[in-house]
């Protein structure tokens, strides 16, 4: 795998928008309207530049799967972010909804039982690449690279299909919100 640059940012983009076009979480925290694809691809540039300045973003060998880390123990407030904040609210979120999508961030945070974890906020397949082990290749490099952190990694899944997967690499749910459609919290711990 490979460390994102700026320069990457198309292709990433490229890849988790596309991969995430019916995710039911991500459909939840955007506007839905004609701009709906357009509101997906601000989300994940928004997603994007927040794991530039906190943490990491990777992109497979072959090009066709990427990855946003969150490191929480880096995230702070600081002009750039409230920015980029802003430009969510505007672009994705839809001015109205900031409220909701705040509220559903506070009820998943609190199951966080962790300060310091590391947060997979997004990993994704080129969907014409799926199912054939990038996926899990990328994820497998992901947790070597951040083990001897000795942090947990969380993540949340809408998609009950992908469970199995996250269970095979060691995540278990520990929590379920009914958000109108079932979101699984997921941890693995480092031994």
């Amino acid at each position: 795998m490979n460390k994102a640059t700026l320069s990457n940012k198309a292709l990433v983009l490229d890849i988790i928008s596309r991969s995430f076009h019916q995710n039911p979480s991500v459909n939840d925290v955007i506007k839905q309207d004609h701009l709906r694809e357009k509101r997906i691809e601000e989300l994940i540039s928004y997603s994007f530049d927040v794991c530039m300045l906190f943490g990491e973003v990777w992109i497979s060998e072959d090009r066709s799967a990427a990855a946003m880390i969150l490191l929480s123990d880096q995230k702070k407030t600081t002009l750039r972010s409230v920015l980029l904040d802003l430009r969510l609210a505007i672009k994705a979120i839809g001015i109205r909804r900031v409220l909701k999508v705040m509220g559903r961030e506070k009820q998943i945070k609190q199951y966080y039982t962790d300060y310091s974890y590391v947060y997979i906020w997004f990993i994704g397949v080129d969907p014409d690449q799926q199912q054939k082990g990038v996926g899990s290749l990328l994820l497998q490099q992901i947790i070597k690279h951040y083990s001897d952190s000795s942090l947990p990694f969380y993540l949340e899944t809408s998609v009950n299909r992908n469970l199995p997967w996250y269970s095979s690499f060691g995540f278990q749910v520990y929590h379920k919100i009914d958000m109108g459609y079932d979101l699984y919290l997921l941890k693995k711990a480092i031994q």
